[in-house]
């Protein structure tokens, strides 16, 4: 009797793992660490620093450079979306995955991110706090009533059924991700990024991600302001830059 055949997983693409940090010297140097441990062998790492004013320069330039392919220093603080689009010009991996600098976000999750673009599913892949994933630390309740407000009206915008537009959580094909004019600075990255990888019909998927949440005492740097920006941009790149 012939053996049977045994399916085997496509080969993972190349990697580029991007990482924008602001002020986030008590954890970058273990985030990084994490990374190299749970990212495929060859994932090139790519780091931002965003003029971080507690130590995180000396700290990348010290003790992270070495471990990373490119690290780089913005002169002055122009916020995460700017970082993403200095991490992502200096890409070269068929495949790019956002790290928060924090420990928020687990790297073991890698794998079924990373899933739905390897076996040629997906163009986008989103992390969801809301859906899945192992465990989740129990913080803020009005900041997940706003990420809930704030995916759905991204939602009734862009016709798509997310339930995490905000998570930073996110993986992209490189050749979709450059085809995008992104502006957003700061943390309007995230809704200018659903608005036109929906408006270019992607094939989107979503995830369950394991989240362990900081408080503001910890490091948390989203507020309300960012929420209102948010919102503002949910409708500037759904209606009018589109």
């Amino acid at each position: 009797m012939a053996a049977r055949r045994r399916d085997h997983p496509p080969p993972m693409p190349p990697l580029t793992v991007v990482i924008p940090c602001f002020n986030e010297a008590a954890t970058i140097e273990q985030v990084v660490e994490r990374v190299a441990l749970h990212a495929p062998p060859g994932t090139e790492v790519i780091v931002v620093d965003d003029a971080s004013t507690d130590g995180t320069a000396a700290i990348l330039r010290d003790r992270v450079a070495g471990r990373a392919a490119r690290v780089f220093f913005h002169e002055t603080n122009r916020g995460k979306g700017a970082a993403l689009r200095t991490a992502f010009a200096a890409a070269s991996g068929d495949v790019v995955l956002v790290q928060d600098a924090d420990l928020e976000y687990d790297p073991r999750d890698y794998a079924k991110i990373l899933a739905p673009i390897v076996e040629g599913r997906a163009d986008v892949v989103f992390g969801s706090r809301f859906v899945g994933g192992d465990s989740h630390r129990v913080l803020y309740f009005w900041h997940s009533v706003g990420n809930r407000f704030l995916t759905l009206v991204s939602n009734m915008f862009t016709n798509l059924n997310l339930t995490d537009m905000e998570a930073g959580y996110k993986a992209f094909r490189r050749d979709v991700l450059m085809s995008l004019e992104l502006r957003e600075d700061r943390f309007g990255f995230e809704p200018e990024i659903t608005a036109r990888v929906a408006h270019r019909k992607c094939r989107i998927f979503e995830v369950g991600i394991t989240y362990s949440g900081r408080t503001y005492a910890e490091g948390k740097k989203v507020g309300w302001k960012d929420g209102v920006r948010a919102l503002w941009c949910i409708v500037k790149y759904n209606v009018f830059a589109r």
